[in-house]
């Protein structure tokens, strides 16, 4: 195999790759073998005609399509390792030369990793976030705790109030006609919850079990079906069933039941600085991307598109995977939101390159101030994976390869760069 390598603008690169007249004839007989018993010849069983008869009925070019993937398949590894790069797209492939007897011709059109010019990035300036936590805060954390232990007590006298749970049959119409998805029966809703749309459950205020009423409401206009969007629509309603929360008094009895502390006092100071050790955490990552982000501004690169391709669909991707382990299939997804793919793509680009940006920039730090991460760092986050994994390290080491404990190193340097930009940061 012969490579030849021509940069182009805009940080791409084009590698043509000449691979041998006899690695090309290998692949065709493999493809051959592969493929035979798919043609039917006259006087052969299936599978029994020669290379030579089935090119002479269907053409020569019959096993090229195979045998190209093969080669490409075979070299293109190898073709991208020898010529240096940094590649971070898939390869463009024009097939130049594809015949028998001759070398094997191709190219591949890459993206290669942009350089990064850093601005200023010791010592930037970004407001502080600070970890805060009120008396307010204290309360409504009491009160959150204080309805998850009330309890629910059938109502018989009175009709619908704000904050009760109800149990009605509902059905949709829109221009006088149901639409799908718009019925349901022996459903639960809280009053107030606002889980509905515009101001249906405010119109069930009043109303009584068995009462049947209309509901008028509009569908908003980003709703995420698109044939209902912006247009009226009435539901008839029939309530079944109202339950009123019954709140535990707030003493120190209460306490005891919902913590280890003895009284209310103690309790409150519990959920004060826990909430203030999760504020804090909140701010110390609010301050890494104030942080991060001024930098990212500072610094300049010229991301070649297919890179930026590259990662949008790596992020639908990882999207699609989190959806299927939901139980949504990706399609339906696309048909419930009325989506298009392109529509998906525009949606997904900013965070794309925003992505790629502050990654490229991140190296450059890494790079730039000699960030290495020792053993003891790394065997420290293989005793955590093997923690959460309930594995030995030795195992997961093992798990990971050569390959993915090298992209954990570049990923621990990356974090121990926005470390150091912390570190070095102006907050005020």
């Amino acid at each position: 195999m012969s490579l030849q390598v021509e940069n182009l603008e805009k940080n791409m690169a084009k590698l043509t790759v000449e691979v041998p007249a006899e690695q090309f004839e290998e692949a065709i007989k493999t493809a051959y073998n592969k493929n035979k018993g798919r043609f039917s010849i006259p006087g052969f069983r299936k599978g029994k005609a020669s290379m030579a008869m089935i090119e002479k009925m269907y053409g020569l070019e019959v096993f090229y399509e195979e045998a190209a993937n093969i080669v490409l398949d075979a070299t293109y590894g190898d073709a991208a390792d020898e010529s240096k790069l940094d590649i971070v797209s898939r390869p463009e492939i024009d097939l130049v030369q594809i015949e028998k007897g001759k070398p094997f011709i191709y190219t591949a059109t890459v993206a290669v990793k942009p350089e990064v010019t850093l601005g200023e990035y010791k010592g930037v300036e970004v407001e502080k976030a600070v970890a805060e936590v009120s008396d307010e805060d204290v309360e409504k954390e009491l009160e959150r705790v204080q309805n998850q232990n009330a309890r629910l007590l059938t109502v018989e006298d009175r009709p619908v109030a704000d904050g009760d749970e109800t149990v009605i049959d509902f059905e949709g119409f829109v221009d006088g006609k149901a639409f799908e998805g718009g019925k349901a029966e022996d459903y639960k809703l809280v009053i107030g919850s606002h889980s509905f749309i515009d101001t249906f459950e405010d119109q069930l205020i009043g109303k009584n079990i068995g009462e049947e009423c209309e509901v008028n409401v509009t569908f908003p206009e980003e709703y995420h079906a698109k044939d209902l969007a912006g247009k009226p629509a009435v539901f008839k309603v029939t309530v079944k069933e109202i339950k009123e929360k019954e709140l535990p008094e707030l003493n120190d009895e209460f306490a005891g039941e919902v913590s280890d502390f003895e009284t209310l006092d103690e309790y409150k100071t519990d959920i004060r600085a826990k909430l203030l050790e999760t504020r804090q955490r909140q701010a110390a990552t609010e301050n890494e991307n104030r942080v991060v982000e001024k930098v990212v501004e500072g610094a300049s690169m010229d991301i070649p598109e297919p890179m930026v391709e590259y990662q949008i669909q790596t992020m639908i991707n990882d999207y699609a995977r989190r959806m299927q382990s939901q139980g949504m299939s990706f399609s339906d997804y696309m048909k419930y939101t009325g989506m298009t793919p392109d529509q998906l793509k525009a949606q997904t680009r900013p965070q794309a390159e925003r992505t790629i940006r502050t990654r490229l920039v991140l190296e450059t730090v890494v790079k730039t101030e000699n960030i290495q991460v020792s053993d003891e760092r790394l065997e420290e986050e293989l005793q955590k994976m093997a923690e959460t994994y309930r594995m030995e390290a030795s195992q997961v080491r093992e798990r990971m390869g050569e390959e993915g404990l090298e992209q954990m190193k570049e990923d621990l340097a990356v974090q121990e760069a926005v470390d150091f930009l912390v570190a070095e940061a102006k907050l005020v």
